[in-house]
């Protein structure tokens, strides 16, 4: 079924090539009768994201209409700014509209507090926006804690050192409805330097934690209405995302490890073993059936 991108994105070109269709809108207007899913994109190459996550929203039966939103108050440094100018709109653009569904990325501001990113105090009017104007948040990796420090107080703790590489994950509650079709134990993507801690989060009445992993720690936690949900790691990430992360701090000596149970034998110089692909497809599947659609 057909997935509405803004006129000529990069995306649709990239993703034909894998047989995957995608359908301009018209004169930029929303289409009747889809569902309405803003994109808050916070990644630095925001080309590759939109791929990310059209790749995987593509895999519905659903009629699905894209907006991508920008903050008005960040400039981006690794996108162009005639590509942002062309196929994003900015919050204030759309205060006043209602989204069925709303991803917010992550963001490569793990190092800093919350509140010295310089698009914090648009960050939180897009929250409480959210909370009354959008019927399911999926927040990702910085975003979920972010999210979570804003709408509970829960703080993220920097690492030892970078959590980098697939890990194996267990289900805390495999009859929601966001697991179906899931295995008891499935693999996902992490590459962050800062956690959120169970004890904080079971502390919290309003939240359960959904999925976890005894190397990785908390993966997916959702609040008991159901209306958001959020995911400290990187499903969405193709099979060589993590390689270019490895290779791009390698060349600027910055200290990191090999990404971990990723490259086939634990040797670099082999590829990637994709094994989170079907958690990816089904996690995306299921959080717009039975949280979007519903």
């Amino acid at each position: 079924m057909p997935v509405y991108i803004p006129c000529g994105l990069p995306a649709k070109e990239f993703l034909e090539k894998e047989n995957i269709v995608l359908t301009d809108k018209q004169d930029g207007r929303n289409n009747v009768g889809s569902l309405k899913i803003a994109i808050l994109n916070l990644m630095p190459f925001k080309i590759e994201t939109e791929t990310d996550l059209l790749r995987i929203i593509s895999n519905s039966p659903l009629h699905i209409d894209i907006d991508l939103i920008a903050p008005d108050s960040h400039k981006s440094k690794n996108t162009p700014a005639e590509h942002i100018q062309k196929f994003y709109t900015n919050f204030s653009k759309i205060s006043e509209c209602r989204y069925d569904g709303l991803i917010v990325t992550g963001a490569p501001v793990e190092h800093l507090d919350f509140e010295s990113v310089d698009y914090w105090d648009e960050f939180l009017r897009i929250l409480d926006w959210a909370r009354t104007s959008v019927k399911s948040s999926l927040f990702i990796c910085w975003a979920a804690q972010a999210a979570l420090y804003r709408y509970y107080g829960i703080n993220k703790y920097p690492l030892n050192k970078k959590m980098f590489g697939i890990f194996e994950h267990r289900l805390n509650d495999p009859l929601n409805p966001l697991f179906r079709g899931f295995d008891d134990v499935f693999f996902a993507p992490h590459s962050r330097h800062t956690e959120i801690r169970r004890e904080e989060i079971e502390k919290t009445p309003e939240l359960g934690i959904l999925s976890e992993s005894d190397k990785a720690g908390v993966y997916i936690v959702q609040t008991l209405n159901r209306r958001e949900i959020f995911v400290t790691g990187h499903s969405e990430y193709p099979p060589e995302t993590l390689n270019n992360e490895y290779c791009r701090d390698l060349s600027k000596n910055l200290p990191i490890e090999m990404p971990q149970n990723y490259y086939l034998d634990d040797n670099p110089e082999n590829q990637p073993l994709t094994r989170w692909r079907s958690h990816a497809n089904l996690l995306f599947l299921n959080w717009l059936n039975y949280f979007v659609c519903d």
